[in-house]
């Protein structure tokens, strides 16, 4: 499971070390730079930093040491030049794709996807003059299908949210190479501990990092990383900057905080997940898992040669349809029905009415999002306790 950087030094280490320098005061844990502004010491000075011949700072939105402290760890970590926080996963998603695209360009987007991802893509950006097209990425043969002049951007979550669906990310890159398409991956779901999309050909990876990279349920936050300097800095100053976007300096040390036991977390989750998975694979009462570490799932193959693992979150259906669903949501003790995930806690949500009631009822029937879907995200509480929540509540 430990990755190796250019640098020589595994995942875990980069995770506490990467991107530091020296701390004022020697303070072993980055200080919290809790200030809109910073002053000069002289005209000259300011007129060097306006102009960009110095890395000094001159307002939060624009930079901050604390969050810059943050771009760098993430952009090692998924092995990128820089990156650049946003105050929120969404922040980090809009800026990106307005980033990328004009009227007129067109973008082409995975199906299935989070539910305000799909507001945007389906609702807002074609309000902008730009097209959007929804389809099955799982295959690249539909995406030659669409492939336009005007195609610019192509957008997709893997493992997909909720279906767990695996995109085979090298190959949609390798399709599109060369034609002034940009890709762009949302990796929430994975972390950079288990899938670093720019190494297998992305352009541009975005995170909510609200969710894993936190870890603990109390900071929002997003990120976005590429590996095109000259792009970040575009990405900042003319769009984060002037949207707003821009993340607090206390949730960018939560941030760092949640980073530091990134490693440590995923493996513990992922170990929960594989049991519990198990678990309800083998329960008569469950119709159908979704889970990419199991062998059944149609992109397990795919998730084993572009991840290092296979990630925490588990779909399931119930044999007892709606109301049976809706038993079990009432019924868990242990296990908390929520929105998000990546938290300590094992949370249980129902994405036909929570996350993607945004969709239509007719794409839902198409894309399997049935009002039987559940969706767990596995925490770090003990596996055999969550095991026994779920056998009390499907019984």
């Amino acid at each position: 499971m430990e990755k190796k950087s250019e640098t020589s030094k595994y995942f875990d280490t980069l995770a506490i070390h990467g991107g530091e320098g020296k701390k004022p005061e020697n303070a072993l844990n980055n200080p919290i730079f809790m200030t809109s502004t910073f002053s000069f010491d002289s005209l000259e000075t300011a007129e060097k930093t306006f102009s960009f011949a110095t890395d000094d700072y001159v307002y939060t939105r624009g930079n901050n040491p604390t969050l810059k402290v943050l771009e760098q760890k993430m952009a090692l970590l998924e092995q990128g030049v820089d990156a650049v926080a946003f105050a929120s996963g969404m922040a980090a998603i809009s800026s990106g794709l307005f980033s990328l695209l004009k009227p007129g360009d067109e973008l082409i987007a995975h199906r299935v996807i989070y539910g305000s991802t799909h507001n945007l893509i389906s609702n807002l950006l074609p309000a902008y003059g730009i097209k959007t097209k929804l389809i099955d990425l799982c295959s690249t043969e539909n995406l030659a299908k669409v492939l336009t002049p005007q195609s610019r951007v192509v957008f997709l979550e893997t493992p997909a949210n909720p279906t767990l669906e695996i995109i085979d990310i090298r190959k949609i890159s390798e399709l599109i190479a060369g034609q002034g398409i940009r890709l762009v991956v949302d990796n929430t779901f994975a972390t950079p501990y288990l899938q670093r999309p720019l190494e297998l050909g992305a352009d541009l990876v975005v995170h909510s990092a609200t969710k894993y990279i936190s870890g603990h349920g109390d900071a929002l936050g997003g990120i976005a990383i590429s590996g095109d300097q000259d792009y970040i800095d575009q990405l900042k100053f003319a769009y984060m900057c002037e949207l707003g976007g821009v993340l607090s300096p206390f949730n960018g040390w939560l941030l760092l905080r949640g980073l530091k036991t990134l490693g440590l977390r995923m493996r513990c989750h992922q170990e929960n997940a594989v049991k519990v998975a198990e678990f309800l694979q083998q329960h008569s009462r469950v119709k159908k898992v979704y889970y990419p570490g199991l062998s059944a799932h149609p992109g397990h193959q795919v998730a084993r040669s572009q991840m290092d693992g296979f990630g925490a979150i588990i779909a399931f259906e119930l044999a007892g349809g709606l109301s049976a669903t809706k038993n079990l949501l009432n019924k868990l003790k242990l296990i908390k029905l929520a929105v998000s995930l990546g938290d300590t806690e094992t949370l249980i949500e129902y994405p036909f009415a929570m996350t993607h009631r945004s969709y239509s009822p007719e794409e839902l029937h198409t894309l399997g999002l049935t009002a039987e879907l559940v969706r767990l995200s596995i925490g770090l509480e003990d596996s055999r306790d969550l095991i026994t929540d779920l056998e009390q509540a499907l019984g």
